[in-house]
């Protein structure tokens, strides 16, 4: 039997801790890691979090501001695309639908 199925009061015996975290704090926990030079595992173990938890906040919101910038930019150009494409199948739509008006007066004609 495990201890936590024993013990299902005891604090130290939870799984998860139930706290919760501000973006801010992430932010500062990731920038330990990625800026401050830091391992996971010492800012982890100093901010009184799990390494994994870490590892998720640095991978989440610990990209550079340019990488950041540059899918920003890269968004940007897809939605233009996007928008011209959808334009054009516009435009196409409504050709065929005169295109149809037309044939269908012509099969009712004798």
């Amino acid at each position: 039997m495990s201890n936590t199925a024993r013990y299902p009061d005891d604090p130290e015996k939870k799984k998860y801790n139930g706290r919760r975290y501000d973006k801010q704090f992430k932010l500062a926990a990731a920038k330990l890691v990625r800026e401050q030079g830091y391992s996971a595992k010492q800012a982890a173990l100093s901010l009184g979090v799990k390494v994994s938890t870490l590892q998720y906040w640095v991978k989440i919101y610990g990209q550079e501001p340019q990488a950041q910038a540059e899918t920003l930019d890269t968004l940007r150009v897809r939605v233009k695309e996007l928008e011209k494409h959808n334009r054009q199948l516009i435009m196409e739509k409504e050709i065929l639908k005169k295109a149809t008006a037309f044939f269908a007066r012509e099969q009712q004609q004798p």
